[in-house]
């Protein structure tokens, strides 16, 4: 194979481009950030909702880009020997090349959607698709109407297997780009009340979710939570868009990719299954039951794309929390050891309650607590209110036994809370942070999570700061 991602004149074709002076003979990866991008690399100057890219060309070429993308608008802005390809418009441009990526593609490729457990799902099926050749996937979260055309485009054309992420808040939006991946096999790891400000209600949100049947290739294949509340609705949607064969999972009696046992523990999980007709038995390195679920999901998928079952089995033992989203840390504390989860990614009420599910199952010290750090969820409309003190429950049920709360719809779990539970409140997360630092002691495990749009993250960086240790490892015997 070639050692270029794409031949310029591949960048030229697919995008309809003007060239402007002397282009390398192909480029090795595309970037749209500077700060990033590697020698040999295309630069995309898109524009986004901060920054224009096009005032970062310069800086691109300097660091070696082999060319940049341009709209032909902006192109008397560059020195006339710049090496520079010119569209009408970069976006659109990167759309074109990541259609004209799948179509180049001969691989089996998944498309992974949900309320929930997106990125946890396409990242455990990403490491064990690798672990049996060569496999291209989504980066972090690019699942939106720029992430996933960037995803396609730097998708490689010898890859054995290929998986996409496919996010929404807004009717209409997955169906758009799930038909510039055309997927094999799409999965939907739950529908939950997510974005509830742009829905109607969870059904609402099930016929978003179910746009992604729209853009599977013929003969392909729908991966459903046979537990989920919207199974029937969503299976009832696939029908109706002719997907040839539905595969559920879940702990329903009829899952294909059934759970008979789940024994969890405080970093891992050990699982039980029955995978379409095959009995197997592993150990998943992301603790909770939600993981436990879609990893079942997860077998399933990576067995109907080709993948040996046994050996997607034995990896997910190798499958860890990412950044964010449960990841661990061991932070050193005045008389010993605390455990840091970081949940601080994003939060919707599911995705909380399991958070807190995980918290709970977490080990403590002699004198150690459980606590939680918890900003406010976001999007969730006229029932905001409702779905913050709604998270009582949880709270309770898993012995927490102090909670800290920022913003104005999380006031409503603080209100909730009874005396002794209560950490601290604050109207923000920047405001809270003196006060998680002063309770910290030995023994304890401390749970932060809330919306992006909350900043709990820096709360995250406070406590590793203020207390450095070591990221925590997996040493859970199953």
């Amino acid at each position: 194979m070639s050692e270029f991602l794409w031949t310029s004149a591949a960048l030229v074709e697919a995008m309809h481009a003007t060239v402007q002076s002397a282009l390398p003979d192909g480029i090795t990866g595309i970037s749209i950030d500077t700060r990033t991008i590697k020698p040999g690399e295309a630069y995309f100057a898109i524009k986004g909702d901060v920054h224009d890219g096009h005032s970062f060309v310069e800086a691109a070429l300097k660091a070696g880009a082999g060319l940049a993308v341009v709209e032909a608008a902006q192109r008397d802005k560059f020195p006339a020997d710049a090496s520079l390809l010119v569209v009408d418009d970069v976006l659109a441009a990167l759309v074109e090349l990541g259609i004209a990526s799948r179509a180049r593609l001969k691989a089996p490729i998944i498309a992974i959607t949900g309320s929930v457990g997106k990125t946890s799902t396409k990242e455990a099926l990403r490491r064990v698709l690798e672990a049996q050749g060569k496999t291209h996937a989504s980066v972090a979260s690019f699942n939106n109407h720029w992430g996933v055309p960037l995803t396609l485009a730097r998708c490689p054309a010898d890859v054995r297997f290929a998986i996409f992420e496919i996010g929404m808040n807004h009717a209409g939006e997955i169906e758009t780009l799930v038909k510039m991946v055309r997927p094999h096999f799409a999965v939907i790891t739950t529908v939950e009340p997510v974005h509830l400000e742009f829905f109607a209600g969870v059904e609402a949100i099930a016929d978003a979710k179910a746009e992604i049947f729209s853009g599977l290739e013929p003969d392909g294949v729908a991966i459903l939570n046979r537990d989920n509340s919207q199974f029937a609705r969503l299976q009832k949607s696939a029908k109706k868009a002719g997907v040839s064969r539905i595969v559920s999972f879940g702990a329903d009696n009829k899952a294909d990719a059934r759970l008979l046992d789940v024994s969890l523990h405080p970093t891992c999980s050990a699982v039980h299954a029955n995978v379409l007709g095959h009995d197997v038995t592993y150990k998943l390195g992301m603790p909770g039951r939600h993981m436990a679920m879609n990893s079942l999901a997860v077998l399933a998928a990576a067995s109907l794309m080709g993948a040996d079952l046994a050996h997607a089995a034995l990896t997910l033992s190798q499958v860890v929390p990412a950044v964010g989203r449960g990841a661990r840390h061991v932070l050193e504390v005045a008389g010993g050891e605390a455990t840091l989860i970081d949940e601080s990614y994003n939060a919707n009420p599911a995705s909380m309650a399991a958070a807190i599910n995980v918290l709970g199952a977490a080990a403590v010290g002699p004198q150690g607590r459980r606590i939680a750090v918890l900003g406010d969820m976001l999007e969730l409309g006229p029932d905001g209110a409702k779905l913050h003190a709604g998270l009582l429950d949880a709270v309770q049920s898993n012995g927490i036994d102090l909670v800290f709360c920022c913003g104005p719809l999380m006031r409503n779990l603080w209100d909730a809370l009874s005396t002794g539970k209560r950490g601290g409140y604050a109207g923000d997360a920047a405001a809270l942070e003196s006060q998680v630092l002063a309770a910290i002691r030995a023994g304890d495990a401390i749970m932060v999570k809330g919306s992006l749009g909350s900043k709990m993250k820096p709360i995250v960086s406070a406590l590793e700061k203020r207390f450095p240790g070591n990221a925590a490892l997996d040493d859970a015997a199953v």
